[in-house]
């Protein structure tokens, strides 16, 4: 095992280096600005979730029943011209201290208030979250008309209310925002999956086309060049990483204050650390798995037309375990999220969600586990498959099985 590790270790070094140390390399690095596409993909998910979270949003106006009808005939009057996105507006009975109310109600776990009028209508207090300004303007609005419905002889341009607004930190992410990040999670871990285990079988087909392969296999075991070629690529794709996630690092840095505070909403559950730390370990996971799989079909092929039909079940495959983990994402806790977290293919997709809306840690280990068992399944079967793949010399994989239908 120390050798078959050892010689392993030789070929993803130089897998490692004949890859990273080209010119093309950056080209490469710079692929994701050609993958503009995929935001399409994105797009439609986060529209998906957009729409979800937005039947859950609230504003809450919190007035003595006398006044309830009122502001709900106000609200029906300003809503016909107001956007459709726009809150639902729930109204509530006073109930103790109105500010410790208002503040209860927009931190409640499970609710998506935006922001939270109490006080009489003469001299509303509305209470908003960072994001929720908007709804605040909303709600002084509605305070005003609601006392010009009461008031008879007023000018129309004159106000009559004078509303007090005080913007809140929540003490925790809405689970809408939370949502969002395992989305974003999934998005990630997909992308790149998809965009970097694929490579393996362009240069497993290189190497077998120029004979390299067959150098490489009466040289050292053919496990540890499987092995090899895949801790290469996982060390290509994690300076690919490295590379973006410094950019993107140093852009998160120079954002502006406010806009920084509006991201913080969207803390994951498990919080910021742990979630990158899990989300880091779920791609090595999902790279394995795919990375694995495309090395041993890729064997099989001897030219880039069977590579490319066999690539595309593989893809298939993933873009199937992507939807999966997305409607995952968008349903904390239904039963949908909890197949896809147990899926070994989705697993690590679904996982990664999860971190960002349930604040358990332990099933995150669990999974880990779980993941790594059929990581190891994977690569033994895949590399029985490479083994197949490299020493059958009379054609490849298509090319034998038409020789033994013509021979009968």
């Amino acid at each position: 095992m120390s050798r078959i590790l050892k010689d392993a270790m030789i070929v993803a070094r130089r897998d490692y280096f004949a890859v990273v140390a080209t010119p093309t390399f950056l080209l490469f690095l710079l692929s994701p600005l050609l993958m503009i596409g995929f935001g399409l993909i994105g797009g439609l998910g986060a529209a998906q979730m957009g729409k979800s979270a937005g039947a859950r949003r609230e504003m809450v106006a919190i007035v003595a029943p006398a006044d309830q009808a009122l502001i709900q005939a106000a609200d029906a009057r300003l809503r016909r011209t107001a956007s459709p996105m726009l809150p639902r507006l729930v109204v509530e009975k006073p109930s103790g201290n109105a500010d410790a109310q208002a503040n209860a109600i927009l931190n409640e776990k499970g609710r998506e208030v935006s922001a939270v009028l109490h006080g009489s209508i003469g001299a509303p207090h509305i209470t908003y979250r960072t994001a929720g300004s908007f709804s605040a303007e909303y709600m002084a609005s509605v305070a005003e008309e609601a006392a010009r419905a009461r008031t008879t002889g007023l000018a129309p341009d004159k106000a009559i209310t004078k509303a007090v607004r005080n913007e809140i930190k929540p003490k925790q992410a809405r689970q809408s925002t939370q949502q969002a990040s395992g989305y974003g999670a999934v998005f990630v871990i997909f992308l790149l999956t998809l965009l970097l285990a694929g490579q393996s079988v362009g240069m497993l087909s290189e190497e077998k086309s120029n004979k390299v392969i067959e150098i490489l296999a009466a040289a050292i075991r053919l496990e540890s060049i499987f092995i090899g070629k895949l801790l290469g690529l996982f060390g290509i794709a994690m300076t690919f990483v490295a590379f973006w996630g410094t950019l993107l690092g140093g852009g998160v840095a120079l954002l502006p204050i406010t806009l920084g505070d509006i991201l913080s909403d969207y803390t994951p559950a498990i919080g910021m650390p742990l979630f990158l730390t899990f989300g880091t370990l779920y791609f090595t996971m999902a790279f394995m798995l795919l990375g694995a799989i495309f090395l041993g079909m890729g064997s099989l092929a001897g030219s880039m037309r069977e590579i490319q039909l066999m690539s595309l079940p593989i893809t298939a495959l993933q873009v199937g375990m992507f939807a999966l983990s997305n409607a995952a994402a968008s349903n904390p806790g239904s039963s949908i999220a909890t197949f896809a977290e147990w899926f070994p293919f989705s697993s690590p997709f679904a996982m990664a969600a999860r971190g960002a809306t349930d604040p358990s840690i332990m099933p995150h280990f669990i999974a880990l586990a779980w993941q790594a068992g059929w990581v190891a399944i994977v690569i033994y079967l895949a590399s029985a498959l490479f083994k197949r793949g490299v020493l059958k010399s009379g054609g490849n994989f298509f090319s034998r099985k038409r020789t033994a239908i013509s021979n009968g």
